[in-house]
């Protein structure tokens, strides 16, 4: 049995090591098989808890599948949690609601509906039912990139933009492509005539932009509107000359018709611009009547300036 008492190296103290003591290396001859005190010390590690190799793998193999366990149910959270993208989160959906569909149509359906009492063909009825819902949609999509700062604040529903679902850059794109639409279907309609209806789009455009928060809010409204008696009255087929210059009074009423439909769009929004500091025509009238009146006397306005549309339409026409 070798001696268990360590040997000093003859060079520890050439080096200031004299308590310096190095372990013997292993006889080349020791035995390979374990001895008592290797089954011992093994013993002893299981006694006090420390794994052996079998355990450990064991222990790693469980810690694996325990973190795939867990990153499993995390991703399966994740998916639970993220919304369904579904038909309304549909980018063309989104580009028409984002287009204030409603408005769109409806004025589209008023102007192709006195193209037809004025007597024009279907196709003329339809050219102008096709180039005023273009234009709006543009007026549209405008309005809504103008006030995207205003709709996230307030949380406003119905405004794709704002809610992150529709890309601000998607509907430039879209609406830089309705331009170079419009603008040709305008003209088809006759020089003059498109060239009226483009400067109602831009007066429209401008609108959004100055004068909605101020007193003079309503002048962009009043100009945009009279200016359709004028797109329909020089209106014909294809480019060129057609009609005649409309009439005074038709000019004046569609101007006055104007001014009472900014008003009943802006109900909706007095709130939130009151609190923003506007101070447009529809909110101090709002302030002044209360929103119930303001609403009754806009609808009973508007009304009655329609029915005078249509009475001078009737009695003149539209044409000088």
């Amino acid at each position: 049995m070798p001696n268990s008492r360590p040997r000093r190296m003859p060079f520890a103290r050439a080096r200031g090591l004299d308590d310096a003591t190095v372990a013997p290396a292993a006889e080349p001859d020791a035995p390979a098989s374990p001895g008592p005190d290797q089954d011992q010390d093994e013993t002893a590690s299981r006694d006090t808890g420390h794994p052996s190799n079998h355990d450990s793998s064991q222990t790693t193999s469980e810690t694996l599948t325990s973190s795939a366990a867990d990153e499993s149910g995390r991703a399966v959270a994740r998916a639970a949690a993220r919304p369904r993208r579904g038909f309304r989160d549909w980018m063309p959906f989104l580009l028409v609601r984002a287009a204030h569909p409603r408005q769109a149509v409806l004025t589209a359906l008023v102007l192709a509906g006195a193209a037809a009492v004025d007597g024009r063909p279907v196709r003329e009825v339809g050219l102008v039912f096709g180039t005023v819902l273009v234009g709006q949609v543009i007026l549209g999509w405008h309005n809504d990139l103008v006030d995207d700062a205003a709709d996230r604040a307030h949380e406003r529903s119905g405004k794709p933009i704002a809610d992150g679902r529709l890309d601000a850059g998607n509907v430039w794109f879209a609406l830089c492509c309705a331009v170079l639409l419009v603008v040709p279907l305008a003209i088809a309609n006759g020089v003059t005539a498109g060239l009226c209806y483009l400067a109602s789009v831009a007066v429209g455009m401008i609108g959004n932009v100055v004068l909605r928060r101020g007193l003079l809010s309503f002048l962009t409204w009043a100009i945009a509107f009279a200016l359709y008696p004028a797109f329909l009255s020089y209106g014909g087929w294809g480019g060129g000359q057609h009609g005649a210059a409309p009439q005074p009074a038709m000019v004046a009423l569609s101007a006055l018709l104007g001014i009472g439909v900014h008003v009943l769009l802006a109900l909706w929004g007095l709130v939130a611009d009151n609190a923003d500091g506007w101070t447009y025509l529809p909110l101090k009238l709002g302030l002044r009547l209360g929103a119930t009146r303001l609403l009754v006397g806009a609808s009973v306005y508007t009304a009655a300036v329609a029915i005078a549309l249509a009475y001078v339409a009737s009695q003149v026409g539209l044409r000088q």
